[in-house]
């Protein structure tokens, strides 16, 4: 299955495997699921495995609809449903869609069966704009983004690719050639650009709410975060002053701890030697912790 119908528009899915339990992934703002295609095809052997493209995203239809976290949890249970999915998944969030993940755990905590945050974004990233960086908030800050996606989001496929050049990561230059030219029609989308305007416009206003939310979980949860020196690395190569580098790090470290008081008896671990796309560059970890959450019970 490629396409899946939700409120009479069609999402780009990625549906494989038949066994139990279902694993949904939620991909990263900005982010397509072709990346995940070694973790997706080793877990496909033994479970079901579910991806989809947010609208505007890859091949799914640009809707009007609010761009919004409390939407994605919408859009999977309409997923789950139109799968006939009706026992608890695991389900998976990177980055933003850590966040997405986080809101439907609270709404839905019954439908979970195990949660597993990769680098995830937090309910309190407001913290990350109270930063004293200078070089960071006039290239790299939310404003800065969203200046970004407008210029992009108003041109078209081929002035884009003309523009952004994209380039891909030595990680996604092994995947096969087609994936690799699905990426490259990915970034190249207006579409992508108009969704995340929306998306990092609404993403504070969301945290806020997923943390007004009661928790009530009765899953196991794992959280794993990035190293905090290969991403300092990796800043200070990119051209961020490396005192900027070491504050936003320290900061985005400390907020993945915390992130572990929000759920009883979280599992907290850090992925060495990787930055945010670690799920590329580590695969393996990704998959053993999976199967880690999946032989754990739920607490009732």
């Amino acid at each position: 299955m490629n396409f899946i119908d939700i409120n009479g528009h069609k999402l780009e899915i990625l549906h494989q495997g038949t066994g139990k339990p279902a694993i949904l992934i939620l991909s990263g703002m900005g982010s397509p699921f072709y990346e995940w295609e070694e973790i997706t095809s080793a877990l496909a052997e033994n479970y079901q495995i579910i991806m989809y493209h947010r609208p505007g995203l890859g091949k799914s239809e640009y809707t009007t609809a609010k761009k919004s976290t409390e939407n994605v949890t919408k859009e999977i249970m309409q997923i789950l449903k139109k799968l006939n999915i009706t026992e608890p998944i695991l389900l998976i969030g990177h980055s933003y869609g850590g966040l997405c993940a986080q809101h439907f755990s609270k709404v839905y905590p019954d439908k979970i069966r195990g949660l597993l945050l990769l680098d995830s974004t937090s309910v309190d990233l407001y913290k990350l704009d109270r930063l004293d960086l200078p070089y960071l908030n006039e290239n790299d800050s939310d404003a800065a983004w969203i200046e970004k996606c407008k210029e992009y989001a108003a041109l078209s496929s081929i002035e884009l690719l003309g523009q952004l050049a994209p380039v891909l990561t030595e990680s996604q230059k092994k995947l096969p050639q087609k994936t690799q030219e699905k990426l490259i029609a990915f970034y190249t989308n207006p579409s992508l650009y108009r969704t995340m305007i929306q998306e990092i416009s609404n993403w504070e206003k969301d945290a806020e709410i997923i943390k007004s939310l009661p928790v009530k979980d009765a899953f196991p949860v794992t959280i794993i975060g990035r190293d905090k020196k290969k991403s300092i690395s990796d800043h200070v190569e990119s051209g961020i002053p490396k005192d900027e580098a070491a504050l936003l790090e320290e900061t985005w470290h400390q907020l993945i701890i915390e992130q572990q008081d929000y759920y009883k008896d979280a599992k907290l671990l850090f992925a060495l030697h990787t930055g945010h796309d670690f799920y590329s560059d580590q695969p393996q970890l990704i998959i053993n912790e999976i199967k880690a959450l999946i032989h754990q019970r739920r607490s009732y």
